[in-house]
């Protein structure tokens, strides 16, 4: 009778300790900001601000722009009309900008290059499938895949700063392929000093 009671004590430490010790939570890995085409499309290594800053929404999204995006979106006056219908959408796990798409990108550079005063905030957003940590990465890649574009159209980079949602703001909530679709894009904010 001992060795099964030493073995059930055993097996209640064991079980104990797991209980104790948890899952670990692991952070996202940090979205490398690109360097726009600068220096050959090599990534900048030097993220003084850790490559993310958080927002004011409670904890929803990550904002990334690094040390090239110089204003912060939130304070500034927001526009959400003048380019929603520049509206970019992806292909399934892609942050790619699809050639059908181009002509959109050129209106915004096009809105842009036209207003020396205004700003971008470009906001990567994915369907509901996947994980929530690879849903906010994926919708970083698809914004800084936007800002890349712009930035090869002629717009400085510093004028352009992104915003990952993941799956946190869908535009169809429900849960069918052409919903999905709606919701993986990226969406285009005009900002304007207050």
């Amino acid at each position: 009778m001992k060795p099964f009671k030493f073995a059930g004590l055993l097996a209640l430490g064991v079980a104990l300790s797991f209980a104790a010790t948890g899952c670990k939570h692991k952070q996202p890995p940090l979205t490398r900001i690109p360097n726009s085409g600068l220096n050959g499309g090599e990534n900048n290594n030097d993220l003084s601000n850790g490559g993310m800053l958080s927002n004011n929404n409670g904890g929803a999204g990550q904002m990334g722009g690094g040390d090239l995006a110089n204003f912060n979106p939130d304070d500034m006056a927001q526009d959400r009309a003048a380019l929603a219908t520049e509206t970019l959408y992806f292909d399934y796990d892609s942050s790619s900008i699809k050639g059908s798409e181009q002509s959109k990108l050129d209106a915004v550079a096009s809105a842009l290059k036209s207003d020396g005063s205004a700003k971008l905030l470009i906001e990567g957003n994915c369907d509901e499938r996947g994980t929530e940590e690879y849903n906010r990465s994926l919708g970083e890649r698809r914004a800084l895949a936007a800002r890349e574009a712009l930035a090869n159209a002629g717009v400085d980079s510093s004028r352009v700063a992104t915003r990952s949602y993941g799956e946190d703001k869908p535009a169809d909530p429900g849960h069918t392929p052409s919903a999905w679709a709606r919701n993986r894009r990226d969406e285009f904010v005009l900002l304007h000093p207050r």
